[in-house]
């Protein structure tokens, strides 16, 4: 047998970590970036009826301190976010229970790109959810210079491996025919 034909093939289903798999001080750099546009901006804006000047009319925000329109502040939370699911909590959070310290001290603007990196700050059982725990996860955004452009604290539940796997909600839900 060859070295490419090394073992049979097998499937793999795409998942964060659980939660005994994480380690306070462990960072995780997400890949990839995600460059905002103006049609982002818009749509996230008027989705959420935010009409903030700020983001949707140019010729007001030309006469503010920025001299541009900003990309939505909700917007760029929500993909700094986004960006760390794939890698830390897909089909292994129960539960988001909050966001706290959330900090923008620098803008976005259309074009710019949006990087971010997650720090697991502290990590405990949970007392009420046995199976459970309870991850404290730091999100920093950058743009493409390497500015932060966002801080946030977030707080989940997530699951252990074996207590997911014991109460069957962590089976392949892809299965053939599904």
């Amino acid at each position: 047998m060859s070295a490419l034909q090394a073992r049979d093939p097998q499937r793999f289903v795409q998942r964060g970590l659980y939660f005994d798999e994480l380690v306070v001080g462990d960072v995780f750099v997400h890949q990839p970036g995600r460059t905002l546009t103006e049609a982002d901006n818009v749509l996230f804006t008027t989705l959420t009826m935010n009409t903030q000047a700020l983001h949707l009319d140019a010729a007001y925000a030309e006469h503010q301190p920025f001299g541009q329109r900003l990309i939505n502040s909700m917007m760029t939370l929500s993909v700094m976010v986004g960006q760390s699911v794939g890698q830390l909590t897909q089909g292994t959070l129960v539960a988001q229970l909050g966001l706290q310290d959330i900090a923008f001290p620098h803008p976005l603007f259309h074009g710019d790109t949006l990087a971010t990196h997650t720090e697991v700050v502290a990590l405990r059982e949970s007392s009420s959810r046995p199976g459970q725990g309870i991850a404290t996860l730091a999100h920093t955004g950058f743009n493409q210079h390497g500015d932060v452009v966002a801080k946030a604290s977030r707080v989940c539940l997530m699951w252990t491996k074996a207590a997911h796997e014991a109460s069957n909600l962590g089976a392949d839900q892809n299965a053939e025919g599904s």
